[in-house]
C-alpha cells in the first residue's frame, strides 16, 4: 500500500512542528511540500530523518522552495526541467523504485497579462515536456502539489468572482488539460466528494471558517496506477491548528507495493 500526500506549508520552519504532528497520525509514506522557504543548509533534515522519512528538497530563501519525505531511499533527482534552468526552486523529481514522484509548486501568475503570468503559462508548457518524458520512460508517475489552477468552476466557492482570474483562466486551464492528456488523472475526482471540497483558504475574512475557498493542490497518476487508487480527500483538520499554512494537506491512497 502507497499513502502519499501533497501540502503547501507556507514555510517548513514555522510549520515544521505541525508537520511532524501530523505525520505521526497520518504516517503517510511519501509527503511532498511546497513553499518550504528555507535554503538547503537550513532544512530540518535531522528532525524528519529522526521521523523516519528521508529527504530530498530544492530550498529558497523567503520564496518557493520544494521538499519529498519518504520512507524509502529515492534516486534519479532532478530539481530542473530537461531544457529550462528556473532560478525559482519549484520543481522536484525523485524516483522510489519504479515510481517516479514529481512535486510542483507552479507559479501563481499575479495578474492575467502580466509578466509573471505570461511565466506561468511558460513554465506550464515545460512541465507538459516534463511529464510526457517521465511517461515514456517510468511505468509508475505521479504528478502532485500546488498547482495554482482550479481544474472546474466546481473547484471554487464562487466561480463568477474567479472567473477569468489566474486560477481559472481558460489559458491554463488549457495547459492543465494538455497535462491530463499525456495519460494522468485527477484521482481526487475519481471519488464522490463533499460539496465545497478545498485545499486552499485565504487567511482573511475567515474565509476558512466560511468555507471560501478553492481546490488548487492535486494529485495525477497515469492510468494505469490511478486505477489503483482507493481513496483521496483533503485533511481539513491542520487548517484549523494555530498559525495553520492556508493550505490543507490533500492524501491518496494507492494498492501497490511500496
Amino acid at each position: 500500500m502507497l499513502k502519499i500526500a501533497t501540502w503547501n506549508v507556507n514555510s517548513l520552519r514555522v510549520r515544521l512542528p505541525q508537520l511532524l504532528e501530523w505525520l505521526k497520525l497520518q504516517q503517510a509514506d511519501i509527503i511532498a511540500l511546497q513553499e518550504i522557504k528555507v535554503v538547503d543548509e537550513l532544512f530540518p533534515r535531522a528532525e524528519l530523518e529522526a521521523a523516519g522519512y528521508h529527504c530530498e528538497f530544492a530550498g529558497q530563501k523567503t520564496y518557493n522552495g520544494v521538499a519529498l519525505l519518504s520512507r524509502m531511499q529515492g534516486s534519479e533527482i532532478q530539481t530542473d526541467f530537461p531544457n529550462y534552468i528556473d532560478p525559482q526552486r519549484r520543481i522536484l523529481a525523485v524516483s522510489y523504485g519504479d515510481l517516479r514522484v514529481i512535486n510542483v509548486y507552479i507559479p501563481n501568475g499575479s495578474e492575467v497579462g502580466s509578466e509573471k503570468f505570461a511565466y506561468k503559462l511558460e513554465w506550464l508548457s515545460h512541465l507538459q515536456t516534463l511529464v510526457a518524458e517521465s511517461l515514456k520512460t517510468y511505468p509508475k508517475v505521479i504528478l502532485l502539489g500546488d498547482f495554482n489552477i482550479a481544474p472546474r468552476d466546481e473547484d471554487v466557492c464562487d466561480p463568477e468572482a474567479y472567473r477569468d482570474g489566474i486560477l481559472t483562466h481558460a489559458s491554463v486551464r488549457e495547459h492543465l488539460q494538455a497535462v491530463y492528456d499525456l495519460g494522468l488523472q485527477d484521482v481526487f475526482q475519481c471519488f464522490p466528494q463533499p460539496p465545497k471540497s478545498y485545499s486552499w483558504w485565504d487567511y482573511r475574512a475567515a474565509a476558512f471558517r466560511r468555507n471560501l475557498g478553492v481546490r488548487i493542490d492535486l494529485i495525477l497518476a497515469n492510468h494505469a496506477l490511478a486505477k489503483t487508487c482507493i481513496q483521496c480527500a483533503t485533511d481539513l483538520v491542520p487548517r484549523g491548528w494555530e498559525r495553520p499554512s492556508d493550505h490543507a494537506p490533500v492524501l491518496a491512497q494507492f494498492e501497490v507495493d511500496f
